[in-house]
């Protein structure tokens, strides 16, 4: 809870300069320079994901309301309803022709996009990346988790739980690059840092709690020395649970899951999930949109080097059954 706080004090700080350096420092100069920053309600900005209607979305979408609601400006939602970079590009193209304010979209792939993403930037439509990251693409910033630390943090959480010993696996989705990152940065923190433990697998849940559970019975059935099992997301870890649940000898496996949606804190508060990864979701949708209105109305002076970021992280946090309660409550 303490790196929790720190991590909301740090954003508001930051938002707190943000707002002194680009509006209030020449608005207290300047009376008439509100205007500047009024927002106009048809001036609409989107969203765009994939696997549409899932709880991990909401909190980010709640970001980009409330930003939304600050500056007076309309949002609108759209997402792939699948797991498929085909169809994401396909709303993305469909979002494009309707020549929004500004696009702040969560990539599948951190290539596929490209092509998409650098059109609409082509077009002058401002685009922000948000929680999955196509770094390079032509956007603007990236508004998310540094992932290669969260998986550093869920590695020495696993460690923790397993007294340093023992075998380990993990669920992924092994092409998102956010995914690539949470386990990359699991798997070498393992190797460098505990010469006890070993990962012998890494495998696709393909971002479905079936996939996953079918996966992960067939890795304990294969391997009954598993220990630990690390998913680096939350369709993946519910998954898992369900596996282990079905087994009566896996009682005791260590489950380290990701996000907050109420499945996989359900799973925590039953004990078939130890522990999960909360990320700050809502700062991604918050920040995306006040970076597009930013670019969008030409608030950033460039003769005085105002530039948006290349990268905001927005911070993670672990959840256990000690500190549940409180994510229940969002």
């Amino acid at each position: 809870m303490k790196k929790l706080l720190y991590v909301y004090g740090c954003l508001f700080l930051l938002f707190f300069l943000y707002l002194y350096n680009f509006h209030l420092k020449d608005s207290l100069s300047n009376p008439n320079s509100s205007e500047r920053f009024q927002g106009d309600r048809s001036e609409k900005y989107v969203m765009v994901t994939f696997l549409a209607g899932i709880d991990y979305w909401k909190s980010a979408i709640k970001g980009f309301e409330d930003a939304a609601e600050e500056l007076d400006v309309s949002v609108e939602y759209r997402g792939a309803t699948q797991y498929d970079v085909h169809e994401q590009i396909t709303v993305l193209e469909q979002v494009i022709a309707r020549k929004p304010a500004g696009i702040a979209i969560s990539a599948i792939d951190p290539y596929k996009l490209n092509t998409t993403i650098n059109k609409a930037v082509d077009a002058g439509i401002p685009v922000v990346l948000f929680d999955s990251d196509a770094p390079s693409s032509e956007a603007l910033s990236f508004v998310g988790t540094n992932n290669f630390a969260a998986g550093e943090i869920s590695a020495h959480k696993m460690a923790e739980l397993m007294n340093g010993k023992g075998k380990v696996a993990v669920i992924t989705l092994p092409n998102q690059l956010n995914h690539q990152e949470r386990t990359n940065g699991f798997v070498e923190t393992i190797q460098s840092d505990y010469p006890e433990m070993d990962v012998v697998a890494i495998k696709d849940g393909k971002g479905d709690e079936l996939y996953s559970e079918e996966v992960t019975a067939k890795l304990i059935k294969n391997d009954p020395e598993i220990q630990g099992i690390f998913a680096t997301e939350a369709n993946g870890g519910v998954g898992i649970a369900e596996a282990i649940q079905t087994d009566e000898n896996k009682n005791e496996m260590k489950v380290i899951s990701f996000d907050t949606d109420k499945p996989t804190l359900d799973k925590i508060r039953e004990g078939s999930i130890s522990a999960t990864v909360a990320q700050g979701t809502w700062n991604m949708g918050y920040w995306s949109l006040q970076f597009l209105f930013q670019q969008n109305n030409e608030l950033l002076d460039i003769q005085k080097d105002q530039q948006l970021p290349d990268y905001v992280d927005t911070g993670v946090s672990i959840v256990t059954k000690e500190n549940i309660q409180e994510y229940y409550a969002n």
